[in-house]
């Protein structure tokens, strides 16, 4: 082939890029994970146990400080709430100010555009479209009259 000459079209090969992955990595991945919830759970039941036959006094500390972290769990939970009410009047004041208009804009020209595609349509695509029937018709009566040689 000439330099000069438009080269065809050559069809590039595409191959599969293969994962990385083993497929015993992402079961070794569950197993530790299950592991460690067990392992979690094991030191709660022994912590419990360990608590029961512990005296009283130092059961009523463990006691008074987890009901001081469930008041911080509490406080932070109430902050997360004010944050997501306030995200919320926020996203329904962009709804009513900002995209309502815009929708109400949008139906308008919609409403605009079908009136003149109305329009369009009655006064120029039927009427051409009737010449063509005319000039059809014309056409082949022509050819109905017209001597074959």
């Amino acid at each position: 082939m000439d330099e000069t000459e438009p080269q065809p079209y050559q069809q590039v090969e595409t191959r599969q890029v293969e994962d990385n992955k083993q497929p015993g990595k992402s079961k070794t991945g569950i197993v530790i994970a299950v592991l460690a919830i067990l392992l979690v759970i094991g030191l709660m039941v022994w912590g419990v146990i360990a608590l029961l036959n512990s005296d009283l006094d130092t059961t009523g500390r463990i006691r008074d400080i987890f009901i001081i972290f469930m008041a911080l769990e509490f406080l932070v939970v109430g902050v997360a709430l004010v944050v997501l009410m306030v995200q919320l009047a926020t996203l329904i004041n962009l709804l009513q100010n900002e995209i309502k208009p815009i929708l109400t804009s949008t139906n308008e020209t919609v409403s605009t555009l079908r009136g003149t595609v109305t329009f369009l349509s009655d006064n120029l695509a039927q009427p051409v479209i009737k010449l063509n029937e005319y000039l059809a018709g014309a056409r082949a009566a022509m050819g109905i009259f017209r001597t074959k040689r």
